[in-house]
């Protein structure tokens, strides 16, 4: 599926590629409608009904993975409400194996997440990726999220890379599809970003279910 001998840079999604998804869909689905409909006095599918539009009218864009301005617009610490749940935080399996064998092919390892810091450094506190990764960037310090075409050449100003010596691995179909467009030759998508549910439609994407399909040798 990847010809490891062409590829110098790996570009790796955080969550529901190298973390289960499941953390985050609980967080959004459960975890802040149960705390919204506390303070507001609703039940929770009110609460559903009230998020769930106000969630889909930014998605996609920087501040829909921006903690301050969900914080600011639902009047909830949502970095608390982070913590309140940070032991359901889980690496894929494999994850851990196929970051030490990208290292020893030679590989750089580079995290390209839309996440917002607070929540990088609640991930990487709770989790070994820290320590398995050579550079970590958060597309924050960009102020453009990964699903705009432009994302990857502003990239370059923090991570030089050639786009036709590197691989994307992500969830996100916007955001390989804004990569493809840039011109990143190698893409792959996840099949089941969370644990918990299905398997997910990539399109036309090649995808993985596991790294262990596409571990490094030698």
């Amino acid at each position: 599926m990847l010809d490891w001998s062409k590829i110098d840079s790996v570009f790796l999604d955080m969550d529901g590629t190298l973390l289960d998804l499941h953390f985050d869909n609980h967080f959004w689905l459960e975890h802040v409608p149960q705390r919204y409909a506390e303070k507001h006095g609703l039940s929770r599918q009110d609460a559903l009904n009230k998020l769930i539009p106000l969630f889909k009218s930014i998605e996609g864009t920087i501040n829909w993975y921006c903690i301050d301005h969900w914080t600011k617009e639902l009047d909830l610490d949502i970095a608390l409400l982070k913590e309140e749940v940070k032991h359901l935080i889980q690496v894929h399996p494999f994850v851990v194996e196929f970051l030490e064998n990208l290292a020893k092919a030679g590989k750089r390892r580079v995290l390209v997440t839309n996440a917002h810091q607070k929540s990088l450094d609640l991930k990487m506190n709770n989790t070994p990726l820290s320590g398995l990764l050579d550079h970590i960037i958060s597309a924050h310090q960009l102020g453009i999220p990964k699903e705009e075409h432009n994302f990857w050449a502003e990239l370059k100003t923090l991570e030089n890379y050639d786009p036709q010596r590197t691989v994307l691995i992500d969830d996100n179909l916007a955001a390989l599809n804004s990569a493809k467009e840039y011109g990143i030759k190698h893409l792959l998508a996840i099949y089941k970003p969370d644990s918990q549910a299905g398997l997910k439609d990539v399109g036309s994407f090649q995808a993985i279910r596991s790294f262990e399909e596409i571990m490094p040798t030698g």
